[in-house]
């Protein structure tokens, strides 16, 4: 390997590792640090628009039970 090369890796991986220290700042160095929540439904404008992610409409749609299935359950139909 050549010298330039090594030390261009060597620089490069510095700045990246700087780069993560300064993006993770109030992560790493905060008590209450936490990663933000970047979910769908952790967003107040798509909460006040009824808006949810695919996954939670999912399992809405799987545990809701169909009006034919209440009537089947009923004995007087």
């Amino acid at each position: 390997m050549n010298k330039t090369m090594l030390k261009t890796i060597i620089i490069g991986a510095v700045l990246l590792l700087i780069g993560i220290l300064l993006m993770g700042m109030r992560i790493f160095f905060s008590k209450k640090g936490s990663f933000p929540n970047t979910h769908i439904s952790g967003s107040k404008h798509m909460q006040e628009r009824g808006i949810s992610c695919a996954t939670s409409q999912m399992n809405e749609m799987h545990n809701r039970i169909s009006p034919i299935q209440e009537m089947l359950k009923q004995d007087n139909y």
